[in-house]
């Protein structure tokens, strides 16, 4: 393997290998360095292995719907050891493929902790490299408060080293992570009890998601407590809180956000800045405030998800190498799901955002019992609303929650991306008899 590069990524998650790759193809020579698994959390820790989790508890759900449609199933049997086998099987799997993926890209892969040593120097077991454009993706780790006893409970990342279904489950946070792990352990048959220091669920959605979120997760047995701050944990697992005093679980889950991976990366040997809680300073094209070397992903502390990631290395590496020179990610209406149950898909400004920028907005929302939990008795609730704004009634905001929102959403997020008004949401016929059709039929 050479010594210099064009290109060189700390980090093979889903930024740091979007850049490389895309590199690669304009005829760079890159290479990427990586400490833990290729793929990053997005693969190993993260998005993939939290789908399988989340299709686990849907067919989980499936079954016990089953009756409603004339169907006499029981469950005989769940494995939680099986699920985990294939799951980790599938992902070992998308390792194996990387590797074979890096190779036929030219891209020289180094498994080690890579560290700056200068601003176009890194240094990994114990040699060094240099490169003319370095980027920094090393992702980040869930955080886990600083107080007493918080080492008896685990994070997302243990959630999936467990070999059992736990029983009683405490999910201490009530943000992405928070939700969904709550989802899937209620749906596959734990006894889960959400914690939140706020007033609501998902901080920063609209309410209507918020609210329809809560009711749909105390209906189906997940008990919410708002407004609760942990001050320590026993070595029993006992909650010694603002507001009492909670035990008798199994496992304690802490979702409460996620640190960047920076502290180690040798930032201050290149002078490279960032902020007090160790995300690094990027402007809007990746750069940081030293020339020759940028960041992308989780590590810059903006919207931490895996498409965002991949869009960013992808660009930074067409502006650098194709002569696009305005080339880059615009953080605005980027489109989200939370994998909750049901689903939660979003884009766009929450009605308050838009009732603080826009003095003209309307809104159209609609709440029913979807078709396929009309002879369910564990219903559940589709939500949906279109934000609105001055007279043209340019569409801003698209927040829906139900069956398939996840994957109704990619299609609206072009509209709304290529700035489509409720006009052109009603003249396109409806698709009938589905969900998605309300977002183009509402009064």
């Amino acid at each position: 393997m050479r010594k210099h590069y064009d290109m060189i990524a700390i980090g093979a998650g889903s930024g740091g290998l979007s850049a490389v790759e895309r590199a690669s193809e304009y005829g760079k020579k890159c290479a990427v360095v990586e400490v833990n698994q290729v793929g990053g959390t997005c693969v190993n820790v993260g998005c993939v292995p939290k789908k399988v989790m989340w299709f686990a508890a849907n067919a989980a759900q499936t079954i016990k719907n089953s009756n409603g449609f004339g169907f006499d199933i029981s469950i005989n049997d769940f494995s939680w050891t099986k699920l985990k086998d294939g799951r980790e099987n599938y992902i070992n799997g998308i390792n194996e493929w990387y590797d074979g993926y890096l190779e036929k890209l030219g891209i020289d892969y180094f498994h080690g902790f890579g560290k700056l040593i200068d601003k176009n120097t890194i240094s990994v077991n114990g040699e060094n490299l240099t490169a003319d454009t370095i980027v920094l993706s090393p992702g980040g780790e869930p955080s886990v408060p600083k107080i007493e006893g918080a080492k008896y409970g685990i994070t997302s990342d243990g959630f999936f080293e467990l070999n059992e279904l736990p029983k009683r489950v405490a999910v201490v946070g009530g943000g992405y992570i928070g939700v969904e792990l709550a989802g899937v352990l209620n749906s596959l048959g734990s006894e889960v009890s959400l914690f939140v220091r706020s007033q609501k669920l998902l901080n920063g959605f609209d309410e209507l998601i918020q609210s329809s979120l809560e009711n749909d997760y105390r209906e189906h047995g997940i008990k919410i407590e708002f407004g609760t701050s942990i001050d320590k944990i026993s070595k029993d697992k006992t909650l010694h809180t603002n507001k009492g005093d909670f035990s008798g679980y199994e496992q304690i889950i802490w979702t409460v956000g996620r640190d960047p991976l920076t502290q180690h990366l040798g930032l201050e040997n290149a002078g490279v800045k960032t902020d007090q809680r160790g995300f690094i300073l990027t402007n809007k094209f990746q750069k940081t405030n030293i020339g020759n070397i940028y960041a992308l992903g989780d590590a810059t502390g903006r919207a931490p998800l895996t498409p965002v990631a991949i869009a960013a290395g992808r660009r930074l590496s067409d502006r650098l190498y194709n002569n696009m020179k305005n080339r880059r990610l615009s953080y605005e209406n980027i489109p989200t799901v939370v994998f909750t149950h049901p689903p939660i898909g979003t884009i766009g400004m929450t009605e308050e955002e838009a009732r603080k920028k826009f003095k003209n907005v309307k809104v159209y929302q609609s709440q029913f019992t979807p078709m396929a939990d009309a002879l369910s008795d564990h219903k559940t609730t589709t939500a949906l609303k279109l934000v609105c704004v001055n007279n043209n009634e340019k569409v801003v905001g698209c927040h829906i929650m139900g069956h398939g929102a996840d994957e109704m959403l990619q299609g609206f997020a072009v509209a709304i991306k290529m700035g489509a008004t409720k006009k052109q949401f009603d003249d396109t016929v409806a698709i009938h008899p589905t969900s998605a059709e309300e977002l183009v039929t509402m009064r």
